[in-house]
């Protein structure tokens, strides 16, 4: 079998794509119905809920343990990695974001947008730093639980 071949029949490699792929989609039908805003973007941005990585990472280590099984070393990494990255999102992540959000502030009201353009940058507008990148606990707790439910139910 070619890597290819075995890429693409890997079910483990398809339950997690698929639950990241739901979690993504699941905030364009939240944006929609909740803010009434649609935007197909959503699809590759981070931040929001749920939590894409927490579901990818939840549904690959619930497949990996009933696959291999729960006792197995290739299940403890899982495991641990996805706890490494839902911790990531919820904390070192969201205070990324909560600091770009505080810099964007100052910039804004310091009217400091000018001193880091150069020439070629004057007729652009100010550049914003992306607030949006981490998550709140119950957005990495939904992505988690989604995670779990798609490698179960699949």
């Amino acid at each position: 079998m070619s890597v290819i071949e075995g890429t693409l029949s890997n079910n483990i490699l398809f339950v997690s794509m698929l639950a990241w792929f739901l979690a993504q989609g699941g905030k364009i039908l939240l944006a929609f119905f909740l803010g009434r805003k649609f935007s197909l973007r959503m699809l590759i941005e981070s931040g929001g809920f749920p939590s894409s990585h927490s579901a990818l990472v939840s549904s690959l280590a619930i497949q990996v343990g009933q696959v291999v099984g729960w006792e197995t070393p290739i299940f403890a990494v899982c495991l641990i990695f996805a706890f490494i990255v839902m911790y990531d999102a919820a904390g070192v992540r969201r205070a990324a974001g909560e600091h770009a959000y505080l810099i964007n502030e100052i910039i804004d009201r310091l009217d400091l947008s000018g001193i880091h353009k150069n020439t070629k940058d004057v007729e652009d507008e100010k550049k914003r730093l992306k607030e949006l990148i981490g998550h709140t606990p119950f957005e990495v707790f939904g992505g988690a639980v989604l995670g779990v439910v798609v490698a179960i139910l699949l």
